[in-house]
């Protein structure tokens, strides 16, 4: 018998996997992906705040925000009428909360594990990663579990023990192919042997490490051999769903014709019973995970991007249209207080953006509250950005979503009582008056004797603000507020105002709506 058929020592098994363990845990940037992995799994599109969380995650990474939004303007995604999506908020009304959630994570192993050491493997066992997702998110739309989108996670997951060990233990994974690339082992048994552990058992270690839902670690968990039946229950499935995604990832990434595969077959005999798939749905699949895939590698710049065509939408107010005349070439850079000195342009793409979106059949008004948060917050370059809205039974407002620094504790903080009648600080003026107040410096006299004790309070080094009164007939609704930790002198041009206001004419019309 070969050297290479003899599993090795018990010992360097033992500790191989114990390095690899403490490398995983040790590591600081492995920390943090898990930690950042556990966060975005944790957030649900059950309320309101779903959304909005999945946004700001998104929005705290510039890289994560490009690819989100390159991803969004890909064919597969474009809207019918081809205006570009700008904004995260847009990009997860048109994808998906769970479809934005899952690319997330799947961009941040690409960040974290797409290293330089040993780049060509690495992307080998990403890609299959990334593809498996795909087929994990196909799977999920034929299913009739509740929470079936949860797969496309598990599927992500299926390859991360093989994606650290190619990151981590090069020579290890080198050696495990070799093993598993003739007939006598399986990938599983070649893992066993080397690494003294399968690479599901490791996968499903890392991820209890990193604290991850157990529905999701269980589904890594190896399938019985042979022909499967349908699963009894749930986490059954997304067993059979996991397993059966990395198989076809692998599939894909090596045939430019997989339905005519022995591979195919194979796959049909295991799977196509349990789930009620013949060879037709299985060629569907193929060909919706190999588009899928390719907008995928797209928007993670891991293949020539394809040119997106940026193109105006129709209807929009005449006063809008008349700002994006004679516009001259695009301004770059930022002024001293952080406000892009393409602001204008910023602000068009997400009046088009809020407008596409109010467009929709099921928008709700917090999609597009958010919405126009968001383009507040980037578009002027607020450091912190909030919208308040009245509780009229309790007595008061309160910051309901918030993008920016220290989010949580501004946002915590961001309640006061309604203001009584008569009133005279800059907050109560502006409701009464329906007046949009843009405060360039706040520490001027006139304007500091007109900030009320809270907002002093909450946030003394407020140096610039806006305030956007939500209006409707009579009815003092609530405002956004954003603000900056300098000044700006530069002010508000006439078509920033025009769109700025353009903005809150859509919240208002979908308040009223409602």
């Amino acid at each position: 018998m070969s050297e290479a058929h003899h599993p090795p020592d018990e010992g360097a098994t033992r500790r191989v996997r114990a390095a690899l363990m403490q490398k995983v845990n040790g590591d600081e940037e492995m920390f943090a992906l898990g930690g950042s992995i556990a966060r975005v799994i944790e957030l649900a599109d059950a309320d309101e705040k779903g959304p909005h969380d999945l946004a700001y995650f998104v929005l705290s990474d510039v890289a994560l925000t490009q690819r989100i939004l390159r991803l969004s303007n890909t064919v597969r995604y474009r809207t019918v009428s081809g205006t570009a999506v700008t904004t995260v908020s847009r990009a997860i009304a048109l994808l998906g909360f769970d479809n934005v959630k899952t690319t997330a994570l799947a961009m941040l192993l690409v960040d974290t594990l797409d290293n330089g050491a040993h780049a060509g493997s690495v992307r080998i066992e990403l890609e299959a990663s990334l593809c498996a997702s795909l087929v994990g998110r196909e799977m999920a739309k034929l299913s009739f579990y509740q929470g079936a989108e949860e797969a496309a996670i598990g599927a992500l997951f299926k390859n991360l023990g093989a994606l650290l060990v190619a990151s981590h233990e090069h020579a290890r994974y080198r050696e495990i192919n070799q093993l598993s690339s003739g007939a006598r082992h399986t990938p599983a048994q070649a893992s066993q042997m080397i690494l003294g552990c399968s690479y599901d058992t490791l996968c499903a270690a890392v991820l209890s490490e990193w604290k991850i839902p157990e529905v999701i670690v269980r589904a890594q968990a190896a399938l019985p051999a042979g022909a499967l039946k349908t699963a009894a229950n749930r986490a059954e499935w997304m067993r059979q769903v996991a397993s059966f995604s990395l198989e076809v990832a692998r599939l894909l990434a090596k045939s430019t014709d997989p339905a005519a595969t022995p591979e195919a077959r194979a796959l049909l005999a295991r799977y196509g019973a349990a789930f009620e798939m013949d060879a037709a749905g299985l060629e569907r699949l193929f060909a919706n995970v190999g588009e899928g895939m390719q907008g995928l590698m797209e928007s993670m710049n891991l293949q020539p991007l394809a040119k997106v065509e940026m193109e105006h939408g129709e209807g929009l107010p005449e006063v809008l249209m008349l700002a994006t005349l004679d516009a001259g070439e695009e301004e770059e850079g930022a002024w001293p207080s952080g406000k892009p000195k393409n602001a204008r342009e910023l602000l068009l793409a997400g009046v088009q953006d809020v407008t596409q979106l109010r467009a929709g059949a099921n928008t709700r008004v917090n999609d597009v509250i958010l919405a126009v948060l968001e383009t507040l917050y980037q578009a002027l370059g607020f450091r912190f950005a909030t919208v308040c809205l009245k509780d009229a039974r309790a007595g008061q407002y309160r910051a309901r979503v918030s993008f920016g620094a220290q989010q949580a504790r501004v946002q915590a903080g961001f309640l006061f009582p309604l203001p009584p009648p008569g009133a005279r600080d800059l907050f109560a003026l502006a409701m009464e008056n329906d007046a949009d107040l843009m405060i360039s410096d706040a520490a001027s006299p006139k304007i500091r004797d007109l900030l009320p004790p809270w907002h002093r309070a909450l946030l003394p080094d407020a140096k610039s603000f806006i305030v956007l009164p939500l209006v409707v007939g009579k009815a003092q609704l609530g405002f956004f507020y954003a603000d900056r930790a300098v000044t700006a002198p530069e002010g508000v041009p006439p078509d920033e105002t025009a769109m700025i206001r353009a903005l809150k004419r859509q919240v208002l019309a979908a308040l009223a709506a409602e």
